[in-house]
């Protein structure tokens, strides 16, 4: 069992660690922060009894947590359980710590927290010196900003079909700072079952807001249900939808993509835009012609102006399914299943969706997909580029996710990034 002994905030060994000395074989670490206490003969006795014993004392509590969180997951997972933490801490801590948890934690790190009582003389208040002022949610967000980028620059692929009265891209897992290896580095998403807390994905969005250009614009980014309902901006919001369209300035659209396809719709006549999230149930669904119909019936777009750029998603070569879900694809068009008598045969869910889309109106040349071979692609495999995309079917539960945006820039915004790959 993993332990975490807070001495950050008012507690001694003897009040706040003392069970410790009763037990054996657990790994310990000593949360000190910038306290000056001395704890140097009570480390060196749960030495003697602990299978490790780390002390945090670099810096601010925010960083001495994210050392914590890196420490715990480079530990032997098999020989941990993550289901509980066990926290020894004092009232004040359990209160500012549950802060931080939300913030740099996810809930596969389950916290139990041990309240101590402070029962001796030199227990006296808070030892915590992180500079005046600043809550724990900004403390937490000023230790991120410090982070180094892991895998390079920031990345982003464009699409050429897009033009510049909107600004958008496809992103790559570089320039990023989340650190666990299938989430390394631009993971752009926070998930319960996953491990990139809160803070580590809002420090990547705002590092691909300033590379992107879209920075302070709010992002909205849809509620995957893998399904087919769309969100128009301004209306009531459903409870989930994998699509959303605006006409809104100002706003970016986002729709996220790990194997599932992020879809972008512009619209440069009405200037109206969509963004999709395909997976294949919602590609048999039709979340793609979904778009375009809202895009149509609430701003009067036509068919011939849309415009659809077509991100990065798993391909025909690492993509299966099971026999009776791939026939689904196998009626929108044959080319979609090239082994369908296989127990689980391969299926081309960006091909589907271009057969949907151009079935529904759209001009095949509007349509930028893997298909078109005379420009950037911009809908390459997932699984297949290890190091520039992030993949479930490659990477397993712990997986990264990828975005595609799009926003409609405003009269006064000039375009920032040429077209291509920036």
């Amino acid at each position: 069992m993993v332990v975490l002994v807070d001495l950050a905030h008012g507690g001694c060994p003897g009040c706040t660690g003392a069970s410790l000395l009763r037990e054996s074989g657990l790994c310990v670490f000593l949360l000190c922060g910038r306290t000056h206490r001395d704890i140097s003969s009570f480390s060196e006795a749960l030495q003697m009894l602990h299978s490790r014993v780390q002390i945090l004392d670099s810096g601010s509590i925010a960083e001495c947590l994210y050392c914590f969180k890196q420490a715990v997951d480079q530990l032997d997972l098999d020989l941990l359980d993550l289901s509980s933490i066990r926290v020894c801490t004092t009232a004040r801590g359990r209160e500012e710590l549950v802060q931080y948890q939300e913030l740099l934690f996810t809930a596969v790190y389950r916290f139990d927290y041990e309240v101590g009582q402070l029962t001796c003389t030199s227990c006296r208040g808070s030892t915590h010196s992180d500079p005046p002022g600043l809550t724990v949610q900004e403390e937490v967000s000023t230790f991120v900003q410090q982070l180094p980028a892991l895998k390079g620059d920031i990345r982003v692929l464009k699409s050429p079909l897009i033009p510049d009265c909107f600004g958008h891209g496809f992103t790559t897992r570089s320039g990023g700072v989340s650190c666990i290896p299938t989430l390394s580095s631009l993971n752009l998403f926070s998930s319960c079952k996953r491990r990139d807390p809160v803070a580590v994905v809002m420090e990547n969005k705002r590092r691909l807001s300033l590379h992107a250009g879209f920075h302070p614009l709010p992002l909205q980014s849809v509620k995957v249900n893998h399904a087919n309902d769309v969100w128009v901006f301004g209306q009531a919001e459903p409870d989930s939808y994998d699509s959303v369209v605006t006409n809104q300035s100002g706003l970016v659209l986002m729709a996220p993509g790990a194997d599932c396809i992020p879809i972008l719709f512009a619209d440069p006549v009405k200037r109206v835009i969509g963004a999709a999230h395909a997976g294949w149930k919602g590609t048999i669904m039709g979340v793609a012609m979904a778009t375009v119909n809202a895009m149509v019936a609430n701003f009067d777009c036509h068919l011939s102006n849309i415009l659809v750029a077509v991100g990065p998603a798993v391909g025909v070569c690492c993509f299966t399914l099971l026999r009776e879900q791939a026939l689904d694809f196998l009626r929108i068009h044959p080319d979609c299943v090239p082994d369908p008598e296989s127990p689980k045969p391969h299926v081309d869910i960006r091909l589907a969706n271009r057969v949907l889309l151009q079935n529904g109106g759209i001009l095949p040349e509007h349509i930028h997909d893997n298909s078109v071979k005379d420009q950037l692609c911009v809908s390459p495999c997932t699984s297949c580029h290890p190091d520039d995309f992030f993949s479930h079917v490659r990477d397993g539960l712990n997986f990264g996710t990828q975005m595609g945006f799009l926003w409609v820039k405003g009269t006064a915004e000039q375009a920032t990034a040429p077209v291509g790959q920036t």
